[in-house]
């Protein structure tokens, strides 16, 4: 089951019918478009090629038949090129209609066919019939409408193609075959047959072909199509690979822990296709209209076309000109791609900066966030703590700080206990002599070491459960005033040192939180850090609101409290710790999102550990929301505009001339229409963030 991208219906391929998105009602194919979505790329490129290279000159023929050559022969000419251009080039238009018909719906389809088989088929008839109908011959209008039709259409894949190139690129990633370790022998085997637990060899300039854990080797790995990295990232035993990126120097074996449609690169893919075959709320609008305007259109040019033939006594050759006029002019084909191209185009243009919206929904609702909610750690700042102060009691030696907090901190995967292990040079393994070892969540770790009661208590409990610190107290309000996160080690109740941390603020955060604000985006810092931590970064950032001290729960209840308020809160956070304020918020954004971005909370992911993707994310979904109303409002002008104009509203000052080019004319301001549109959604693709939140135009 797949969706289509005009009409946002899902359709099922076997039986070639559609179940549209509102009821689950079945349908068949909404226009010959939908028909021919599913086509691969290169191939419905090269049939409108085709056709158009047949179509094209025939309609020429057609048209200086008509009107360079004598009667009867010309006429007669101008029907054979124009017979062809009807029944082969405008096959689909026919299957549209019929599809149309067997649905109970109306489509673009359902209008040119209408429009262009009335000029035919009158032309034809007055051909046949010499002295029944006046001798007036619409071949050329019914060709070169037919051909200017596929000239647009044409146009609109290309541009489709080219927004959906982002997709078929990261499949363009994976090589075709990897080479398998079986029994300490190379053996190559197509990527599919690669299974979790294969051990892959890769040597210099080899693509990675499945999500893979590095077991023997080093090397620097490409990941800047992926993760946006720009630099070659080191990696060696213990490290991930990411399938799709570029091994650079070294030689390395790694076990596959992903394949498939699990590895990273697939998940990206499959996000960004639900993304662009997604129905926007804003679509609904279209369809709504969409239901009552080709009826009503068809209404109206019967109506117009009776008027002039009963009342005006314009005689039936310029009743049948004015009903094909009204209903070629009135083809939605702008109408039809307003929404998806502008959707399709942000969407990808959000991918290629790393910005994952998981559906157009998720687009929509980001465009209306006018605050954004943001954790610290690994948010704002790197997320990669280091101990930079070791701070000895008097008479305690650095050594002796630094092995008692060893032996409690081995085999933690807390940040802080990753930093304590780096600076000793220990590797992460429990520590030497640590008995009955506990972790107390919030608080700190204790354990008996050599006999002794160890502690290490990190500084917020320290200062509620008012641990006497002694000559320590000066260097601990020093670290506070810094913003230092810092931990008091105990032994038998007195305290053996301090140990600071920091966690350093990304050099691309002050420009993010600079280009929210001058899109008229407010900031607020939440984080369960206290404040002394907190503020230091903030000020940094140029962020004046923070809410310090904050757990999962509190955050949660200051999202639903932003929103009681009348805001549309936008929380960023790494995924995991903050999931639940994730999916609270208006619009969830999980920075970060490494290797499970299919089961990130957020309906944004930001691929790349930035915060730089948060104003990119908000950025793209203004715009592209702005886009799509501009789309809808010039297709439904355009209609408004001309016609009044098709029915007959420049006859008394032109005279009922006009109507021989009036049905072409049509076709050609229906096409600039549908281009307008389309170049109006590649306009996305120059959004950027510029330096200092400078917010480009577009």
């Amino acid at each position: 089951m797949a969706t289509d991208p005009i009409c946002g219906m899902f359709v099922d391929e076997r039986t070639a019918t559609l179940t549209l998105f509102r009821d689950n009602r079945s349908y068949y194919f909404c226009s010959s478009t939908c028909r021919e979505q599913f086509a691969a790329p290169a191939e419905r490129s090269r049939a409108l090629r085709r056709t158009l290279a047949v179509a094209w000159p025939l309609a020429l023929v057609a048209l200086v038949a008509t009107y360079g050559l004598p009667l009867p022969a010309g006429a007669y000419l101008a029907f054979g090129a124009a017979t062809i251009v009807q029944f082969y080039a405008g096959l689909p238009f026919y299957r549209g209609t019929v599809d149309a018909v067997r649905g109970r719906i109306g489509n673009m389809d359902v209008l040119i066919a209408v429009g262009t088989t009335a000029a035919y088929g009158y032309s034809t008839t007055a051909l046949a019939l010499p002295g029944r109908l006046p001798p007036a011959y619409f071949f050329d209008a019914s060709a070169l409408i037919i051909v200017l039709i596929l000239t647009g259409n044409f146009l609109e894949h290309l541009t489709r193609d080219r927004a959906t190139g982002a997709v078929r690129r990261l499949r363009e990633l994976l090589p075709a075959r990897a080479t398998v370790l079986v029994d300490g022998r190379e053996t190559q085997v197509p990527v599919a047959e690669v299974r979790v637990g294969d051990v892959v060899r890769l040597r210099p300039g080899d693509r990675v072909p499945v999500d893979a854990v590095v077991v023997a080797g080093r090397t620097h790995v490409e990941e800047s199509l992926l993760t946006g990295e720009s630099q070659p990232v080191a990696k060696a035993t213990g490290a991930k690979l990411l399938a799709g990126s570029i091994n650079g120097d070294g030689t390395v074996d790694a076990e596959a822990s992903r394949v498939g449609e699990d590895t990273f690169l697939a998940q990206v893919g499959q996000l960004m296709s639900a993304a662009e075959m997604s129905h926007a709320p804003l679509q609904h609008v279209a369809d709504r209209i969409a239901e009552v305007f080709v009826p009503v259109v068809l209404g109206g040019a019967v109506v117009a076309s009776l008027a002039w033939y009963l009342l005006g006594s314009s005689g039936i050759t310029v009743a049948l000109l004015v009903f094909v006029s009204v209903v070629i002019t009135a083809c939605p084909c702008a109408f039809g791609i307003a929404t998806p191209a502008a959707i399709i185009v942000g969407i990808g243009r959000a991918a290629e900066e790393g910005v994952l919206f998981k559906g157009a929904d998720a687009l929509e609702r980001a465009a209306r966030a006018d605050l954004v909610l943001t954790d610290k750690t690994g948010t704002l700042t790197e997320g990669r703590v280091t101990l930079t102060e070791v701070v000895p009691a008097p008479g305690i030696d650095e050594s002796r700080l630094l092995g008692v907090a060893t032996a409690l901190e081995g085999g933690s995967k807390h940040p802080f206990a990753r930093a304590v292990l780096a600076r000793a040079g220990t590797s992460d393994r429990p520590g030497p002599g640590a008995v009955d070892l506990v972790a107390e969540p919030g608080r700190g770790v204790r354990a008996l070491v050599a006999g002794r009661a160890c502690e290490i208590v990190g500084g917020r409990a320290a200062r509620s459960e008012r641990i006497a610190l002694g000559d320590l107290e000066a260097r601990s309000a020093a670290l506070d005033a810094l913003g230092r996160s810092w931990s008091v080690v105990v032994v038998d109740g007195r305290p053996l040192g301090l140990l600071g941390f920091s966690d350093r603020v990304r050099s691309s955060s002050r420009a993010a939180v600079n280009a929210l604000r001058a899109d008229g985006v407010d900031v607020v810092m939440v984080t369960g850090d206290q404040a002394s931590a907190a503020r230091p970064v903030a000020a940094e950032l140029g962020i004046a609101r923070v809410h310090a001290s904050v757990s999962p729960a509190g955050k949660v209840e200051l999202v639903e409290r932003l929103q009681a308020e009348g805001h549309h809160v936008a929380f960023v956070g790494d995924g995991v710790n903050d999931a639940a304020a994730i999916l609270t918020a208006d619009t969830g954004i999980a920075i970060g999102a490494g290797s499970d971005v299919a089961e990130e909370a957020g309906r944004v992911v930001l691929v790349r550990p930035e915060f730089t993707g948060v104003p990119m994310a908000l950025r793209v979904a203004r715009r592209t929301v702005r886009k799509v109303r501009w789309n809808l409002a010039w297709a439904l002008g355009y209609n408004a505009v001309l016609l009044p104009v098709a029915a007959g509203l420049l006859v008394p000052w032109l005279g009922f001339a006009v109507y021989a080019v009036l049905p072409i004319s049509g076709a050609v301001a229906m096409a600039l229409s549908s281009t307008t549109v389309v170049l109006n959604s590649l306009s996305l693709r120059w959004i950027r963030i510029g330096a200092a939140g400078t917010a480009p135009t577009g």
